[in-house]
């Protein structure tokens, strides 16, 4: 998965902090079904959209003195958190308040929320270091906002199954929240709400709207309009801020005036669509060599962040300058697509499970028979 004018927000050194505190899938959102009946185009988009997270938050230390990883930067923000998210929408469809699906959206988001919250503000301690930096589960930091994002999305979708057309009306709870300061950040509310209409879009996708995306035409059209996305993005580089992508504060925040909230979403909703579908065009829909880590980028998403944030606070990009030519941002790439790969494979996945997904039965009523 996407800085902001403090409130009762925690506030950490310049190079502490991060413009982006990306994407995270959860197991719920993430999750198409169990053994052979996996969906291997949906686990391979999965997997090649976390590879594209970890490698976007090692280009952030580089942005700002190459162009070019400014201009890669931008191009995948403008799509990979929305990818996520239009995914965790389709899987989301069936969602109700039954007990059982209710149980499963604790032990699946709240509980590796709260796990990972705290995991990630006592590494900051040490790391930063901040040792009085509080833990606060109304503030997510980093990495795990979109845990607690994609759980207030999921209880609300039995709403927006009863609405007729439910991306407008999702639209414009982004575009009103683009132009509202005064929302507050508990929850990071702003970033639930501006990427609402991804979600919501993904809940009214059905099968075949992805297999349109396989035409032939569509998959040859998806180059020249990438390269047209990156040539744009090279050009804005040193004219616009990337944290737009980010939809992590309002327009004001930023220092723009109230409108450019409401052209900003509406323009960059549409360009991520546009980029969305053309990199899902891409993906294999044929079972592949890393077909079996799409089940494991939950652990990729949460892990990584670890080494990344570690890499900046020891100062790796200060003391190493050649990290900032084109061969050490080859090797940074390369770098991070290993590591999140590594961490989703099934020795990581088995040996973390407890954690990650615990199984959580003791703690919950046993429903009584024929209910």
């Amino acid at each position: 998965m996407l800085s902001a004018a403090p409130t009762s927000r925690r506030v950490l050194p310049p190079t502490a902090r991060s413009p982006d505190r990306g994407p995270a899938p959860a197991p719920e959102a993430i999750r198409t079904g169990g053994g052979s009946g996996r969906d291997a185009f949906f686990d391979n988009a999965k997997y090649l959209a976390i590879v594209l997270v970890a490698m976007g938050h090692s280009w952030e230390p580089l942005t700002g003195q190459s162009r070019t990883a400014g201009a890669l930067y931008m191009t995948v923000y403008a799509f990979h958190m929305p990818a996520f998210i239009v995914i965790s929408g389709y899987f989301s469809r069936g969602f109700d308040l039954r007990p059982d699906r209710l149980r499963r959206l604790v032990t699946g988001i709240v509980v590796p929320y709260v796990v990972f919250e705290t995991a990630y503000t006592l590494f900051a301690r040490r790391a930063v270091p901040d040792p009085d930096m509080p833990v606060s589960l109304l503030d997510p930091w980093y990495l795990t906002w979109f845990l607690a994002a994609l759980f207030v999305w999921r209880l609300t979708t039995p709403l927006w199954r009863i609405v007729r057309w439910p991306v407008p009306p999702a639209l414009a709870v982004a575009v009103l929240a683009s132009v509202s300061p005064e929302i507050g950040h508990d929850l990071d509310m702003q970033r639930l709400l501006q990427f609402l209409p991804f979600f919501v879009l993904g809940l009214n996708l059905r099968p075949e709207h992805f297999a349109l995306l396989r035409r032939r035409g569509v998959r040859i059209a998806a180059a020249p309009v990438f390269a047209c996305a990156l040539a744009l993005a090279y050009w804005a580089v040193p004219r616009m801020t990337a944290t737009w992508f980010y939809h992590r504060e309002s327009a004001q925040e930023l220092g723009a005036p109230w409108w450019a909230g409401v052209v900003m979403t509406l323009a960059l909703f549409g360009c991520s669509l546009v980029l969305v579908a053309c990199f899902l065009a891409w993906v294999p829909a044929r079972r592949t060599w890393f077909t079996v880590l799409g089940a494991g980028t939950l652990y990729g998403y949460l892990l990584h962040g670890f080494l990344t944030k570690g890499a900046r606070f020891a100062g790796w990009f200060e003391d190493h300058p050649w990290l900032h030519s084109p061969p050490g941002e080859i090797v940074v790439s390369l770098t991070a697509a290993a590591v999140v790969t590594a961490l989703c494979t099934p020795p990581v996945r088995r040996a973390l499970r407890c954690v990650v997904e615990p199984r959580m039965a003791w703690a919950f009523r046993k429903e009584p028979a024929g209910r």
